[in-house]
């Protein structure tokens, strides 16, 4: 289970991770830029330019939890490791929705103020650029247009004064594959890499030296990963490959902090209608973990009464966004911003 949800989680350690123990949340400070003027003889230096402060919290959701029964005849009578395989789709399924969390909480900090504030000081808060000028989705496909707002991006956290250091994009499999059709004229970096290497979606391609992943778990058009469909303002007009089953192209789901279970924001599904990819550092957002991705079985009188196992996986865990001025979403299909939540 260990290995899958590893190899399957793209956000860890994108963002700022900490351990929580002995408490339900966990506090952030943030401090702005302090400025450094002339001395003037016979004048006291009293230290009156403290920097401003905020503090952020971020509080535990309730436990996130995957499991399944193994009966001991299935297992008996199977020519393969039933068990093995149960336990990395347990591991699968943890980390798409640690992905899909942490996606979601910096998509709302990139449509935030600093939460720093100060008489006459004001940080910078988060980024939203368009993907293209016209009212279609389908810009947000188009490798030129993409290219463009990553190095926009760039220029943005260039200016609010974010480190060049962990800068990461986040796109779905199309999008990351139209780059790479284009890999000899749009600014890509690492053109030397071919094949299954620059393929891989694994932050092998550079655009202004953000590190580009593909994930299905962005929010894209109010869905996980993809939209099919009729083009539109929300629909980038793909057609569908036919065969998709319950979990291509997902709708997003309500992760308010009114839903049971939830206890920061991650915002209504209708918040992110034109959202179509991300950009940030890891300053951007913070994770809190109580418990690790664990694995449970149950065993002795309980495998013996129901003649078979329960395979339990469980991670508890919160999110929620740091420095906004890191954060950067993409969208497309409207020349309206979409709005804070």
């Amino acid at each position: 289970m260990f290995k899958a949800y590893e190899s399957a989680c793209i956000a860890k350690g994108t963002v700022q991770n900490r351990t929580l123990t002995n408490g339900k949340s966990m506090q952030f400070i943030f401090t702005g830029r302090m400025t450094a003027d002339y001395h003037v003889p016979g004048t006291p230096i009293l230290g009156s330019g403290d920097p401003p402060v905020a503090e952020k919290t971020i509080v535990m959701d309730d436990l996130l939890i995957s499991s399944a029964f193994v009966y001991d005849l299935d297992e008996t009578l199977s020519h393969y490791d039933l068990r093995s395989e149960i336990s990395r789709k347990i591991g699968y399924a943890l980390a798409q929705k640690y992905d899909r969390l942490i996606f979601r909480a910096v998509t709302r900090g990139a449509r935030a103020a600093s939460p720093i504030t100060k008489s006459s000081f004001v940080e910078p808060g988060g980024t939203q650029i368009r993907v293209g000028t016209s009212t279609s989705a389908s810009d947000a496909y188009d490798a030129q247009k993409l290219t463009t707002a990553f190095f926009d991006a760039a220029a943005a956290m260039d200016e609010k004064g974010v480190s060049s250091e962990g800068r990461v994009g986040i796109l779905n499999p199309r999008q990351y594959y139209a780059l790479i059709q284009e890999v000899g004229n749009n600014g890509l970096i690492n053109r030397d890499e071919q094949g299954a290497a620059l393929q891989s979606g694994q932050g092998i391609v550079e655009i202004a030296g953000i590190k580009i992943y593909k994930s299905m778990n962005i929010p894209f058009f109010s869905q996980y990963g993809t939209k099919y469909g009729t083009g539109s303002a929300t629909n980038p007009g793909t057609t569908s490959p036919g065969n998709t089953g319950s979990f291509v192209g997902e709708a997003l789901e309500d992760a308010a902090n009114d839903v049971t279970g939830i206890n920061n924001e991650y915002g209504e599904e209708t918040e992110f209608a034109n959202s179509c990819g991300l950009i940030f550092q890891r300053e951007a957002a913070g994770c809190v973990e109580a418990i690790g991705p664990q694995v449970q079985v149950t065993s002795g009188d309980v495998s013996v009464v129901y003649q078979g196992d329960v395979i339990l996986g469980r991670l508890a865990m919160g999110a929620d966004y740091l420095n906004p001025a890191a954060s950067v979403e993409l969208f497309a299909g409207t020349a309206t911003k979409p709005s804070a939540f």
